[in-house]
């Protein structure tokens, strides 16, 4: 079996800083997801900004901070697992960017870093194992503590067309990306989320390279190359794992969109992945692709269907198909609904359901307020003799997020 040496990483490290892509919301603005660093404190400056931020903006300094907390809760559950769980998580992010000031080709530190915890034995991440359904639930809500997702240089190019970043990231921010995928604002259940259970992600917080452009006014081209083995808690174990254990994760990504200002909405593309084995995610080697397309309508309906595909990586879904709509400015400004199901074909086991309809208020400036349904049909886990054997299980869930 052929392993790349830390030369050939290198090599194809430079390859994709040199040529490969993602588009920005708009020409000139940052690139990535909207959990994006630079994305998120933008968003959040449009609905509440704190007085302290304007005159570090005028040093290039960009500054946000938030808390979160999800609570959810089961009617039913295996034997030994807890019937809710709650999990909290306090972040610090920014970005520094002294280079190209006043032009579109900016440059810069990019850092976020996180205090994961739980209060309850069970985080909610690893919730839904404990009522019998193969599946997370909002992942990032984990017990891990302290930890650094986020320490990454981003280059913009081509007068804002095109942006590479290197160093420590969350994939999730780069890789299928999707409007409605952000666990802190969208839908609650990975299964709508990146690779819908499909992609042999590594951590989310791996040393790598991403980076992006537009191949025309419609037509975009993204790439990824990262480590299957970092660890967030220990970056400088990234490092060393990076060049000594050679797992990686590579992904290419062709798309379309109406224009580049409507990257997140108007979007249709295909990401094609591979995944080196992982003990450190509890994945083996394999491979897959993903399809993703959404349309907003009238400035409000956001239909959607997502797809994905894997092979022998020992991912949650070997096939799944998520569907469904959102629907922004319901009964507020920044108030949205968004109803979706999907099918999960699981290895060994009968086809598993999930259907998930959730609504996110904004009472205050600086604050959201989550309320989440999941309904989980044939749960997978439910062969295990051990269980009530319910065919059924309903999830309620509650999140909140208060930022400055």
């Amino acid at each position: 079996m052929f392993t790349p040496s830390p030369f050939l990483a290198l090599a194809m490290m430079s390859f994709l800083s040199s040529s490969l892509v993602y588009a920005s919301d708009q020409k000139g603005a940052n690139f990535g997801s909207p959990d994006a660093v630079d994305n998120q404190i933008a968003e959040d400056n449009k609905k509440s900004k704190s007085h302290f931020k304007t005159p570090l903006e005028k040093h290039n300094l960009n500054l946000g901070a938030d808390y979160s907390a999800v609570y959810l809760s089961s009617n039913d559950v295996l034997p030994g697992s807890e019937d809710d769980s709650a999990s909290g998580m306090l972040r610090f992010y920014g970005s520094w960017n002294p280079v190209g000031i006043g032009t579109n080709n900016t440059g810069g530190l990019v850092w976020k870093v996180e205090h994961r915890h739980s209060y309850t034995d069970t985080s909610v991440k690893n919730f839904e194992f404990g009522t019998g359904s193969l599946g997370l639930i909002t992942p990032p809500f984990s017990d891990e503590g302290t930890r650094i997702t986020n320490l990454y240089w981003k280059q913009q190019l081509m007068d804002g067309k095109a942006t590479v970043v290197a160093g420590f990231l969350d994939l999730t921010d780069f890789v299928d990306v999707f409007a409605m995928a952000s666990p802190w604002t969208g839908f609650m259940n990975f299964a709508f989320s990146t690779g819908t259970t499909t992609i042999a992600l590594p951590g989310d917080a791996a040393l790598g390279v991403a980076g992006g452009m537009m191949l025309s006014d419609a037509y975009y081209l993204i790439g990824s190359f990262a480590d299957m083995n970092s660890d967030p808690t220990k970056i400088a174990d990234g490092i060393d794992s990076f060049f000594n254990d050679s797992k990686y994760f590579k992904s290419v990504e062709l798309g379309w969109t109406k224009s580049q200002g409507q990257i997140y909405v108007d979007n249709m593309h295909v990401t094609l992945w591979h995944a080196d084995e992982s003990e450190k995610q509890g994945t083996s080697r394999g491979y897959g692709s993903n399809f993703s397309a959404s349309r907003l309508i009238d400035g409000q309906w956001l239909p959607f269907v997502r797809a994905g595909y894997s092979q022998d990586a020992g991912t949650l879904m070997e096939k799944s198909i998520s569907t469904g709509f959102g629907y922004y400015g319901l009964g507020g400004e920044s108030n949205n609904l968004g109803l979706a199901i999907n099918w999960g074909e699981v290895k060994g086991n009968d086809d598993q359901y999930t259907t998930e309809i959730f609504y996110i208020m904004q009472p205050l400036d600086y604050l959201e307020v989550t309320t989440d349904v999941q309904y989980i049909a044939n749960p997978a886990l439910n062969s295990n003799p051990l269980n009530t054997d319910e065919s059924s299980v309903l999830i309620f869930g509650l999140r909140m997020r208060v930022a400055i």
